[in-house]
């Protein structure tokens, strides 16, 4: 008897399926720049006017004790394709605000629906890990082997403490999206049960697990294609190569800069100009030919740069010093080298670089150079984009595009990959003046196509610069111009500005060493200034081109993420315009009204994690076939685009196994790190590269 009334017991408290949508209060419901239409099993996340970015939120405690998975449907509703970004936090990480995947706080998984798509989605609950130091010890990447092993998933999250399931959306659009369709999800339940066992590599203790990274830099506990395990698999992935770059030579309607050799003839002037020609924007190459820019960020050897402090046990068979590889813990790429000394990482190995030596020999340099100019003609590609090596550019076999970075006195509180400089400060106008004077080879050069100035700069809103500025201190040359602005704006009354801003200054100089928040009601105020700042920032520019680099293309400043009024400002000075676009196609894409320039795409990219990588890269697909195939229909919907004049991938080659400085750790690569092409992916770059001009002519 005592046994049944046990037994019937454990059967009452065993736990049952829990409905989320049903059995949470409205009230624990939320949207960001969304609303919600809450059904009775269902709800529709719909964002509001001109929002790219969207997140549903279940605010509540929850115990999944007992549970083993949470099961869903999405659906997208949307014109344009979605990323969905899953978020299940543990008590103490309130804050979820970008997809930053660790090892100890967070589960969840990212899912992307093309439109109309609907999908079925079981996220099996991890158990927890054996080797809680082995998780520890993993750090300065973007997703760990553990993030491989589980399909995205880190999976020390305490999930007897839940406090947040976050479902954030993208709409990957090139512009801004309408108020219509967004994601609806299905029946998201959490199931009962036991959980699935860890595989077999995260029950590794810590003195099985590490070093987890072979002389390579490759992923020791995976086997896949074409991964090399001795240096005569090096070799022979040479010879292969050969052997492929002799079947294929490159399109045959090319002249020497890779224009359209039986296209119609222009000007030549001897250097790259812009023209539009039957409604669509083309460059013009120095002989006169229609020219279109297909390129490639980071053609370098140095790609697979890595920080070792604190991880040396990551890797096996590093190189003692005195060896011959020992030179690889100093080689670096020129551009990112100031981001590891800004990070203060002193330790660094390069294996992608090694892995060339190992290929090419003791004059791997010059080697890889010269393969780079035949991989891209043979590709069909034939532009060397911004951040690449400088001695291969200036081999002049290939045109290029190099980009500076504006310096000077940094307007803080603005974030970014780069500071946003003062442009009022003086120090900003001398920095691009000395990087041009720096540049004085290639600005000879009929190889140069053109430059840009920064990258990804922080824009915000309409009156986001202005607004920061603000706060600066009084030192700020910028802050000084802004009080000068407004006092005569406002005829040097203080308690006229007060009035319309809700502000209580006492003078002007109050407002000059103001270093806090002004009121929400005054922003909308700044947004003149923040014209001037934008205008001031794009005019030096101009202003430095056209007295130290006449001639030269001036092409914008690669926006990711910015405001209208920012686009339609900078196309007054710009020769182009240039966006970094991470979507599936640009098909979408449209200017600001009154503004008709050329566009280039100065970054995209897609990749995968069948080869060895922990980390996909900003847009997944689902293997290297569907990467080749996104790869053509990206630069399709851009051939077709009037004015689209040039995409650049980004980059080259893979990024290190472990992560660069910040962490990345991406398959982005034409090229993994043991320099070995992804044919599946190059089979794409080639079927639209060689007949891309053709394309372009046809597109209507």
């Amino acid at each position: 008897m005592l046994t049944l009334v046990a037994t019937s017991f454990l059967a009452a408290a065993k736990p049952k399926e829990i409905k989320l949508i049903e059995s949470t209060p409205r009230e624990a419901l939320k949207s960001a720049k969304s609303r919600l239409v809450v059904e009775k099993n269902s709800l529709t996340i719909v964002p509001y006017k001109n929002q790219k970015h969207t997140r549903f939120t279940i605010d509540q405690h929850f115990d999944f004790t007992g549970y083993k998975a949470m099961s869903f449907t999405l659906e997208n509703l949307d014109k344009k394709p979605l990323r969905i970004s899953l978020f299940i936090t543990h008590t103490g990480r309130k804050n979820i605000t970008k997809f930053r995947r660790t090892v100890n706080d967070i589960t969840g998984d990212i899912y992307y629906l093309q439109p109309g798509e609907k999908r079925e989605v079981l996220l099996n609950f991890p158990e927890p890990l054996q080797h809680p130091d082995v998780a520890k010890s993993l750090k300065l990447m973007r997703y760990t082997p553990y993030s491989r092993e589980f399909g995205f998933h880190s999976y020390s999250a305490d999930l007897s403490k839940v406090n947040i399931i976050s479902f954030q959306v993208q709409h990957l659009a090139a512009n801004s999206v309408k108020a219509e369709g967004g994601l609806r999800i299905h029946d998201l339940k959490v199931i009962p049960g036991k959980r699935v066992k860890n595989p077999a590599v995260v029950q590794m203790s810590y003195n099985e697990f590490f070093p987890f990274i072979d002389k390579y830099g490759q992923y020791k506990y995976k086997e896949w294609k074409n991964k090399v395990h001795s240096d005569a698999d090096l070799q022979k992935a040479r010879e292969e190569e050969e052997a492929d770059l002799a079947a294929h030579k490159g399109a045959t309607d090319r002249n020497k800069y890779g224009g359209w050799a039986n296209g119609p003839k222009h000007e030549a002037t001897g250097r790259f100009y812009f023209k539009k020609v039957d409604g669509k924007w083309w460059f013009i190459d120095p002989e006169g030919c229609l020219w279109w820019s297909h390129g490639v960020v980071r053609v370098t050897p140095s790609s697979a740069v890595t920080p070792l402090d604190g991880r040396k046990h990551y890797f096996e068979d590093m190189p003692k010093r005195g060896d011959d590889f020992e030179k690889f813990y100093y080689t670096h790429d020129s551009l990112l080298k100031p981001y590891y000394t800004a990070r203060n990482i002193k330790e660094t190995y390069d294996f992608s670089s090694a892995n060339c030596y190992r290929k090419y020999g003791k004059e791997y340099k010059q080697v890889y150079g010269e393969l780079a100019h035949r991989r891209l003609q043979s590709w069909g590609l034939n532009t060397i984009a911004n951040s690449s090596d400088k001695d291969i550019c200036l081999m002049s076999k290939t045109p290029y595009i190099e980009r500076l970075e504006a310096r000077g006195v940094p307007i803080k509180g603005i974030g970014g990959w780069w500071p946003f400089r003062d442009p009022f400060d003086p120090s900003f106008r001398q920095s691009i003046i000395d990087q041009l004077k720096d540049r004085e080879k290639s600005l000879k050069d009929p190889y140069l196509v053109g430059l840009f100035v920064d990258n990804e700069l922080k824009w915000g809103n309409e009156s986001y610069l202005a607004v920061m500025m603000a706060k600066n201190p009084a030192t700020l040359i910028g802050k000084q111009e802004l009080v000068k602005f407004y006092r005569a704006k406002y005829n040097e009354d203080i308690t006229a500005l007060n009035a319309a801003w809700g502000t209580s200054f006492a003078s002007w100089e109050a407002l000059l060493n103001n270093t806090t928040d002004l009121p929400k009601r005054a922003h909308k105020h700044l947004e003149e200034f923040n014209d001037k700042v934008i205008e001031k920032y794009f005019s030096t520019c101009r202003e430095v081109f056209n007295e130290y680099a006449p001639g030269v293309l001036y092409l914008g400043c690669r926006f990711s993420g910015s405001n209208r009024k920012a686009i339609t400002i900078g196309a007054k000075y710009c020769d182009a315009i240039s966006h970094n676009f991470y979507r599936y196609t640009i098909e979408d894409y449209d200017q600001p009204e009154g503004v008709d320039l050329p566009m280039i795409v100065g970054e995209f990219h897609f990749g995968t994690r069948d080869r060895g990588m922990f980390h996909h890269s900003l847009i997944e697909v689902a293997n290297h076939e569907e990467r080749g195939k996104a790869y053509e229909a990206y630069v399709r919907s851009a051939l077709e685009h009037p004015n689209c004049v040039g995409t650049h991938w980004h980059q080259f080659s893979d990024q290190a196994t472990t992560g660069r400085f910040d962490g990345e750790n991406f398959n982005v690569g034409f090229t993994d790190v043991c320099d070995t092409p992804y044919y599946e992916t190059i089979a794409g770059i080639r079927k639209v590269g060689y007949d891309m001009y053709n394309i372009r002519a046809n597109a209507k």
